[in-house]
């Protein structure tokens, strides 16, 4: 976890720092946060400026970013708070999907939280982050991978070829890659490729390493380029 806290949804209050520019969307993200005895809301901010500065003071496990925000918005507080590793980000949007949200996925946001989620669904995510998966929902996840490949192709997030860093990976791991690029839970992708959770765990660190990339989304949208155009160098397709 990057942020200063050791919690984690079974020993300690998460705690979340909440950006978003309108006071009573904040005020039901806390609401519906601290309910739940597992959340701890350390802070606010009304723009992303101040939320970087928030994130730097009191180290949170997790930030809940609303992507636009007026003066400094979600994509360039949210680089700013990943790149020095002070928090985990979640994204928060309506899911109008464009530059704003892609933006974010290259920032680093560890997942996507819609803003009509429930409390459950919003608890459990932040805990899920927190503890280090970084996945939210899948069918968010998915839709939102399906919009990079289908309309914006996206830059790579380090400057060498996918097909170099595609051909670094172990077969297993390229089964890896391709469930991330579904959207998959580690524990779906344990459930698919019959191993522990562990493991899986075990191989999403690895192929993140190898593909020079910080987050699950982050590969997921290597996956689905791959998928388009594996290139010269790629090798064949995972294995279902």
């Amino acid at each position: 976890m990057t942020g200063g806290g050791s919690a984690s949804p079974r020993t300690a209050r998460v705690r979340v720092l909440l950006a978003d520019d309108h006071a009573a969307i904040r005020a039901g993200l806390r609401l519906l946060l601290e309910q739940s005895g597992r959340v701890e809301v350390v802070g606010e901010a009304a723009d992303g400026e101040v939320a970087v500065r928030q994130a730097r003071a009191l180290r949170p496990d997790v930030v809940l970013m609303d992507v636009r925000m007026p003066g400094t918005d979600g994509i360039a507080a949210t680089a700013a708070i990943v790149g020095e590793r002070l928090a985990e980000v979640v994204a928060l949007t309506t899911f109008d999907l464009d530059e704003y949200v892609l933006g974010m996925v290259r920032a680093g946001a560890a997942g996507f939280l819609l803003k009509t989620v429930g409390a459950r669904e919003l608890v459990d995510a932040v805990a899920r982050v927190a503890a280090g998966e970084g996945v939210l929902a899948p069918e968010v996840t998915r839709r939102l991978l399906d919009a990079v490949a289908s309309h914006v192709p996206p830059a790579p997030p380090v400057p060498a070829p996918a097909d170099e860093r595609l051909a670094a990976l172990t077969a297993r791991e390229r089964d890896v890659l391709d469930a991330l690029g579904d959207g998959l839970s580690n524990a779906d992708i344990a459930a698919r490729l019959v191993v522990s959770e562990t493991t899986v765990k075990s191989h999403v660190s690895h192929v993140l390493a190898k593909l020079g990339v910080r987050t699950r989304l982050q590969a997921g949208v290597l996956a689905r380029d791959a998928r388009r155009d594996p290139g010269p160098g790629a090798g064949p397709p995972p294995s279902p």
